[in-house]
C-alpha cells in the first residue's frame, strides 16, 4: 500500500496508547460510484480480538482528515476505516455533477461497502490479518459524516409530505458516535430547504446506542434555530442514548478535524482531548458488555471542578 507507515501516538488515555499501523488509500470496488471507494485503515500494531470503528468524515473532508480521533481511537485498540465520499474536496466534483443529488445516498452507500470489504481492508494492514473482531463494529461521523453515520443506526430520512424513508440501518453495527449531528428539519433556512432536501431526518427508530456529542455554541447557517438544533438526535431517538454537550464548542468542536485545520474556529487541544477520551471510553464499553470505562469516564467529568461540558443520559 502506498503512504503504509508506522508511527507512536503520545496521547494520554485510560490505558497506554499502543503503537498505531495504517495504510492508505486501500482501494474498494465500488460499481456504479463513478469512482473506487478510497479508505485510511488504521489499527494498534498489536492485539487481537478487535473492535472497529467506521468513521464518516464531513463535507469536503477526505480520509486523510480527523487524525486527533482516528489516531487516538487506533491507539486505545480500535480498528479505525474512513473512506473518502464522493463530496470531499480532493476529487473535485463539480457542482453539476449527475451524481450530486445523491450523494447522501452514495456516502451510506460508502459505509455498508467498507463492511462489506473488511476481508480486503484487513489484508491491507501487514499483520492485521486475523485480528478483527466483527461481532464489536461501531459508525461514528461528524456534520454531514454524522447524518450518514445515523442511517446505519437506524434514523430514517423523511420525505416531503413526512413520511419516513427506506429502513437503512445495519445489524452489524452495534453503537455509534455522532458528533455535530444536525437535527430537525422543520426549521431549516430556504437554502437548506433548496438543496438539501435529505435533511429531514426522524429519529424515531435510531434505535442502537449512541453517544451525541454537540457544542453550545454551534450556531449553523442551515437552520433557524441555535445550538440547541444538534440536541435534536438526543431527545427524539430511542433510549440507550447520551449526550455531550461542550461548553463553548463551534461546529468543529475545538478541532477534531485536524491538528491545526483552517476549518477549526474553536481550537481547543483540552476539549479535543475530553472527546478522545469519553469517545473511546463510551465505545469500550458499549461493545463490550460488563466494561465499566463509560460509567468511569462520565464519573470523572461530573466531578470535575473546571468541566468542559456536561453528560445526560437516558
Amino acid at each position: 500500500m502506498s503512504d503504509s507507515h508506522t508511527m507512536p501516538v503520545d496521547n494520554s488515555a485510560a490505558k497506554p496508547p499502543a503503537m498505531v499501523v495504517s495504510a492508505r488509500p486501500v482501494v474498494l470496488a465500488a460499481p456504479g460510484r463513478g469512482e473506487e471507494l478510497q479508505v485510511s485503515v488504521s489499527a494498534p500494531a498489536t492485539g487481537s480480538d478487535l473492535p472497529v470503528i467506521v468513521f464518516s468524515h464531513g463535507f469536503g473532508h477526505s480520509m486523510n482528515d480527523y487524525a486527533p480521533l482516528a489516531n487516538f481511537w487506533a491507539a486505545q485498540g480500535f480498528v479505525v476505516l474512513r473512506p473518502t465520499h464522493l463530496d470531499s474536496r480532493t476529487l473535485g466534483l463539480p457542482a453539476d455533477d449527475p451524481r450530486t443529488p445523491r450523494i447522501w445516498r452514495f456516502r451510506i452507500e460508502d459505509l455498508t461497502r467498507v463492511l462489506d470489504g473488511l476481508d480486503v481492508l484487513e489484508a491491507s494492514v501487514p499483520g492485521l490479518g486475523g485480528r478483527l473482531d466483527r461481532s464489536r463494529i461501531a459508525v461514528a461521523g461528524h456534520s454531514w459524516g454524522a447524518q450518514t453515520a445515523s442511517t446505519l443506526l437506524g434514523a430514517r430520512v423523511l420525505d416531503s409530505v413526512g413520511v419516513p424513508g427506506e429502513d437503512m440501518s445495519d445489524p452489524r453495527i452495534k453503537a455509534g458516535v455522532l458528533l455535530a449531528l444536525t437535527g430537525l428539519g422543520d426549521e431549516l433556512t430556504p437554502f437548506a430547504v433548496e438543496n438539501f432536501s435529505f435533511m429531514r431526518p426522524s429519529f424515531d427508530h435510531m434505535t442502537a446506542p449512541a453517544l451525541i456529542v454537540a457544542g453550545d455554541h454551534d450556531q449553523s447557517a442551515l437552520s433557524t434555530r441555535g445550538p440547541d438544533w444538534f440536541t435534536d438526535p438526543y431527545t427524539y431517538s430511542p433510549g440507550s442514548k447520551s449526550l455531550l454537550t461542550l461548553f463553548g464548542a463551534e461546529h468543529s468542536l475545538g478541532g477534531i478535524n485536524g491538528y491545526e485545520a483552517a476549518a477549526t474556529t474553536d481550537e481547543s487541544p483540552a476539549r479535543v482531548a475530553l472527546i478522545q477520551r469519553l469517545t473511546s471510553a463510551y465505545l469500550r464499553s458499549a461493545l463490550n458488555p460488563g466494561d465499566l470505562s463509560w460509567k468511569a469516564a462520565a464519573t470523572a467529568l461530573e466531578e470535575d471542578p473546571a468541566p468542559l461540558g456536561q453528560l445526560q443520559s437516558k
